[in-house]
């Protein structure tokens, strides 16, 4: 209650009076903050475990439910048998390769005399090397066989029409060969009682026809004998590798093994003379 004089007043309840000024604020004095028992904030820099969703910690209740879903590939159907075969499940191992490994195999096939391949794909033979091997050279074929018919009318200043049938071409040449090829020589090798897993076969054949890249852009050179050499190699260097790599299983198949020797040969070779045949052979 106010009491007699100007800016003054009393406050009730025992509190502080104060006369003739604003009314100070109280000290509250030292103020202690205490941490729980189990707190981290001591420790830097926070261990592994801590920032990442663990079962102690839950995301909030709006968030997605993809969120709180384990990524574990359990919620996959679960297929045996032959069904197994027609998922993508099943060939996700044979895709489990990185750069370093692809260009490691990829150097192995341009040394054939080696013979480690097999050796070192033995446990992780993989077919992502051989799709883009082969899809390389449907794309390389294509173009360098177009380019070099291009440069032959135009020199002889004949008129020039792009053939399209060059890519479909191409793509059945390869992808059939990789694919049939290597199943036939399977069959084969159980057929003599020396088996070797398809997959590794597949490959194996894939990795082989790499020497056919850089051998397609060298027949870009406008020399006959030239470009017959460089077929020759190539297909030498191809069939090299991959009997080599097989060798083991050829010579358990008995006395016939020189049989699918001379097989691997011919077949490597002839695909090596139709490529020269049909990409560089140009008539005007």
């Amino acid at each position: 209650m106010m009491s007699g004089g100007v800016g003054k007043y009393t406050h009730i309840d025992n509190q502080p009076q104060v006369s003739g000024s604003v009314p100070a604020v109280p000290d509250p004095g030292h103020v202690t903050v205490q941490f729980t028992a189990d707190s981290n904030l001591q420790t830097f820099p926070p261990s592994g475990s801590q920032g990442k969703i663990s079962g102690g910690s839950r995301p909030p209740r709006d968030a997605d439910d993809t969120f709180s879903k384990p990524i574990s590939g359990s919620d996959e159907p679960q297929q045996g048998g032959w069904f197994r075969t027609f998922t993508i499940a099943a060939y996700k191992p044979y895709f489990d390769v990185d750069t370093t490994e692809v260009l490691e195999r990829i150097k192995d096939s341009l040394f054939p005399f080696r013979g480690t391949f097999t050796e070192k794909t033995a446990n992780n033979p993989d077919l992502y090397g051989p799709f883009w091997i082969c899809t390389t050279l449907i794309f390389v074929a294509a173009s360098i066989g177009t380019f070099v018919t291009y440069i032959a009318h135009k020199l002889q200043k004949k008129e020039w029409n792009y053939d399209i049938n060059l890519v479909t071409w191409s793509a059945g040449v390869f992808y059939g060969y990789v694919l049939l090829v290597p199943l036939a020589l399977y069959v084969i090798l159980k057929y003599f009682s020396a088996p070797s897993g398809l997959v590794q076969l597949f490959c194996l054949y894939g990795y082989s026809l790499f020497v056919f890249i850089p051998a397609l852009c060298l027949s870009v050179v406008p020399l006959e004998i030239f470009r017959w050499v460089i077929a020759g190699v190539a297909g030498f260097m191809s069939a090299t590798f991959v009997a080599l790599n097989l060798r083991a299983h050829i010579m358990s198949a008995g006395e016939r093994w020189f049989l699918i020797v001379a097989g691997i040969f011919l077949l490597q070779l002839a695909l090596s003379v139709v490529l020269k045949l049909y990409l560089f052979t140009v008539t005007v």
